[in-house]
């Protein structure tokens, strides 16, 4: 299967995918009794995503476009009834299953003060009270601009909380679980966030804070990664080799897998549907772990921006297209 980014999936591809989400990840979930170390058999617990890309055998990459079923768990076929085997194919389209695990939007580990602050840096909200000694942080994304004004761009729940926090909230750069001060690192305010829905799939987690003082930021991503090579995104294709810059796991490389990956995340509003998502494999360990969400994924080969991360686990990592993000928040990279 040749590289191609989401916008050149060929239609029989991309329909037998969608005919795969209908049917098998949009559908109602049965409620179950939790039991522990159990794995439910049922395609419809079992299954957590469905994308696109070049079928695996043995263990080996093929030229065989096929759709993706991404799994909690990859069970032999002894132990799964007829009626509960994912279909072999879909309109004559192969399809494969790929053991990932749960997928999960990504929370904190500490990182530390930064003056001016970077893309790659702690950043995030501060709960007011009754709920002030609940603490977070996650990541400063980029620095975007509109109508002249400057923002930084994380992540809906990096940034607003899930939607629940209030235009002109104040973001502290570190975070407040990195031992920033509510007092003296203020550095932003809330002005505009994607609201998540967990009634129908999403397609953005993301969010922008307006700088209080052009002093206080600049646009030039944390070492490794440095200054993006333009402001425009380029598009995610299979196989283009990644890079990115979070608070919990630093700098890291990766390879995209995935240009149109339809996904269940676990939020703390609920389990939310994300569709045409990129995923990414780390190419020496984990991609992106604990407080990484809201990085910005930068395409080694070009140095421009592809993507916003918005969770994963310790297999895939998740991203948005950035150039989704940047049209729902009409605003533009700073470089």
């Amino acid at each position: 299967m040749p590289r191609q980014s989401r916008h050149e999936i060929p239609a029989a591809l991309h329909d037998a995918k969608q005919q795969a989400v209908d049917r098998i990840l949009m559908a109602p979930r049965r409620v179950q009794r939790r039991v522990p170390n159990a794995i439910s058999v049922h395609p419809h617990d079992n299954v957590v995503g469905v994308g696109v890309g070049s079928k695996m055998v043995k263990g080996r990459i093929t030229s065989r476009p096929c759709v993706r079923f991404y799994v909690v768990r990859k069970l032999d076929k002894r132990l799964v009834s007829p009626e509960n085997i994912l279909p072999a194919q879909i309109n004559d389209v192969e399809t494969d299953v790929v053991e990932t695990g749960k997928f999960r939007a990504q929370a904190p580990v500490a990182r530390q003060r930064r003056r001016p602050a970077q893309p790659g840096c702690s950043l995030g909200f501060g709960l007011p009270a009754p709920n002030d000694g609940l603490l977070m942080a996650g990541t400063f994304g980029a620095l975007v601009t509109r109508g002249g004004a400057r923002f930084i761009l994380s992540n809906n729940h990096v940034l607003a909380n899930e939607n629940r926090l209030p235009i002109g909230a104040p973001i502290f750069q570190p975070g407040l679980l990195d031992l920033g001060d509510r007092a003296t690192d203020g550095i932003a305010q809330l002005t505009q966030f994607v609201p998540l829905d967990v009634a129908a799939p999403n397609r953005v987690d993301c969010a922008i804070a307006e700088v209080t003082d052009a002093k206080l930021v600049q646009a030039r991503v944390l070492a490794k990664v440095g200054k993006l090579s333009g402001d425009q995104p380029i598009d995610a294709t299979e196989g283009m080799r990644v890079e990115k810059v979070g608070r919990g796991t630093g700098y890291t490389t990766g390879t995209v897998s995935d240009v149109s990956a339809t996904i269940s995340l676990e939020y703390d509003i609920g389990e939310l549907k994300f569709t045409d998502q990129i995923l990414i494999q780390g190419e020496s360990g984990v991609f992106s772990g604990g407080g990484d969400s809201g990085s910005i994924v930068v395409a080694m080969e070009s140095g421009a921006a592809t993507g916003l991360l918005i969770g994963g686990n310790e297999k895939f990592s998740i991203a948005n297209h950035l150039a989704d993000v940047l049209t729902e928040l009409g605003v533009t990279l700073v470089v």
